[in-house]
Formats: C-alpha cells, sequence, structure tokens
C-alpha cells in the first residue's frame, strides 16, 4: 500500500504559502514588493503579497482545469500578450545596448529647467518632513524629547529609528501632501495639520511607535528648488532620448525591410465609389422641413 502512494514534494526553503504544486518563498515575495513597504513593514508586507499570491494561484490554477485557454478569444489575447512582451523586450534591448551612450548632465538639466520654468509650478502642496519609527513607546518618547531639545536629526535618527539611513535620507526630500505618508492614514493627517517645526503626538500603528515633524513646505502654485527637481528632470530628459533612439531604431528596421523587398501595401480601398450619391451635410437652421 506504501509503495503506491505518490511522493511528496520537500518545500523550499523559505517557503511561506503552498498551492497545488506551487510554492511561495520569502525571496520571491520580497522581490514583488517595493522597497519603501517593506521598509515600513515587513512582517503585515509579507502576509498581503502571500494572501493575494494564493488567490492569484487559485484562479490561475481554476483557470486551467476549466481549459479556458485552448478557447480561441482566451489563446488571441493570449498572443497579442506574447507579441506585447517581445516587443517590450526589444525596447528594453536597444536601450540596455545604448545606456553608457545615453546620459543627462547637471548643465543639461539646469539649461531644461530654466528655459521651462514656467512648467514646474508646483501643482499642489509640497512638504518635507521627519518620519520617526520605533519598537517601544519609550524610544518614541526619548527620540521626541531629543528634538525637542535641539539634538541633531540625524544623531536622533541613527539612536533610535528602526531604519536610520532611510529616514535621514527621506527627510531630505520634498514629497507631493497627497503622497506623503499617504499609506499610514494618521501620520498623512497630521502632516496636513502641524505647522512647521511642530511634531505631531506619538502614534501607534502596525505596532511601531512613530510620529512626523513637519519641517517645510511649499504651497501650491509655487516655483520648486531645482536641487530637489534636478533628479527628476534628468530621469524625463533621459526617457525622452531612449524614445528617441528607439524610434530611430525601429525606422531603421522599415528602411532596411523595404530595401529588402520585405514590405509590401495591398490597396483594399474601393476606388470606384460613386461620390455623386453622397448625401450633403447641411446645417439644422438650413433644413427644408422646418
Amino acid at each position: 500500500m506504501s509503495s503506491c502512494k505518490r511522493p511528496q514534494s520537500t518545500p523550499p526553503d523559505n517557503a511561506i504559502a503552498k498551492v497545488g504544486n506551487h510554492y511561495l518563498t520569502v525571496k520571491k515575495a520580497k522581490s514583488a514588493i517595493p522597497d519603501f513597504i517593506l521598509k515600513q513593514d515587513s512582517v503585515n508586507a509579507l502576509k498581503r503579497y502571500r494572501d493575494q499570491w494564493i488567490q492569484k494561484r487559485l484562479i490561475l490554477d481554476e483557470a486551467n482545469r476549466l481549459g479556458l485557454k485552448q478557447k480561441s478569444d482566451v489563446g488571441r489575447k493570449l498572443q497579442r500578450a506574447r507579441e506585447d512582451i517581445l516587443r517590450q523586450a526589444l525596447k528594453d534591448y536597444v536601450i540596455a545596448s545604448k545606456k553608457e551612450d545615453t546620459t543627462i548632465s547637471d548643465s543639461e538639466a539646469r539649461s531644461y529647467f530654466q528655459a521651462h520654468k514656467n512648467k514646474f509650478a508646483l501643482h499642489e502642496k509640497f512638504v518635507q518632513f521627519r518620519h520617526v519609527r520605533t519598537n517601544t513607546m519609550k524610544h518614541a518618547r526619548e527620540a521626541r524629547q531629543a528634538l525637542l531639545d535641539g539634538v541633531s536629526w540625524p544623531k536622533v535618527a541613527k539612536k533610535y529609528a528602526i531604519d536610520p539611513e532611510t529616514a535621514i535620507h527621506e527627510a531630505k526630500q520634498y514629497w507631493p501632501i497627497s503622497m506623503a505618508l499617504s499609506n499610514i492614514d494618521i501620520m498623512h493627517r497630521y502632516l496636513t495639520i502641524i505647522g512647521q517645526s511642530e511634531i505631531s503626538p506619538i502614534q501607534r500603528v502596525h505596532g511601531k511607535y512613530q510620529f512626523v515633524q513637519l519641517m517645510d513646505s511649499r504651497a501650491k502654485g509655487e516655483q520648486p528648488d531645482l536641487n530637489w527637481l534636478i533628479g527628476q528632470i534628468k530621469k524625463w530628459m533621459l526617457l525622452n532620448k531612449r524614445r528617441r533612439d528607439f524610434s530611430s531604431y525601429v525606422k531603421n528596421l522599415y528602411l532596411k525591410a523595404k530595401s529588402n523587398n520585405e514590405i509590401k501595401t495591398f490597396n483594399v480601398l474601393n476606388t470606384n465609389s460613386n461620390l455623386k450619391n453622397t448625401e450633403a451635410d447641411t446645417l439644422e437652421s438650413d433644413s427644408t422641413n422646418q
């Protein structure tokens, strides 16, 4: 009897879920979760992703069991998806091959900013803030008091924050108010109501004790500082350069194929249409049926 049993597959290391013959590992889950979410609360982030993965895996397995991919309309959609992936793969390949030649200097970004300054007016309020997350209420209270006593931010963050390097880095940036800690509702609300240099009360969120301190704000319609926009401008300019490079690549593909007689077009229009039978457009006020 025992010799007829199916062998049980050995779960991979760090497996956190299994559906049928498919396993989800911590490594796979972490690679699919944005870093900033993992840094805020890795345990809950992994639990949420695990539950979503289980649901998606169950749906996919059920679709395969019902043989839905054999249906003609599903097959056509799958084929289009494969073709889209291949087109994107070619685009990524072309961009990667020109990566070393495609760079944007700080001076280019500054020139672009000066030439298009009117386009960079803030579309909403921006804020600069400090966000402290600790494991205990004691540490949160000590960190808050240290800031009130004038202790430097890097020193406070390194001593009390769960992820000091991220806390220090993010405090240097300006954030659109709509995005500032939008995933932590109570902290986001504090940023909309506290004044400059003011520190919020301590709150326990997702098992961590945290508070925020508003350092600066820029009103909607103000001109931003170039120093905290230059990175984004360089990304925009780089993206435009890459689009032009790929468009040029595709144009060369077309010219090469045409010269090799690989492209033919066929006239499918009816050139014998009787245009005299086309009804003339008239305004309602010109109608003779009034």
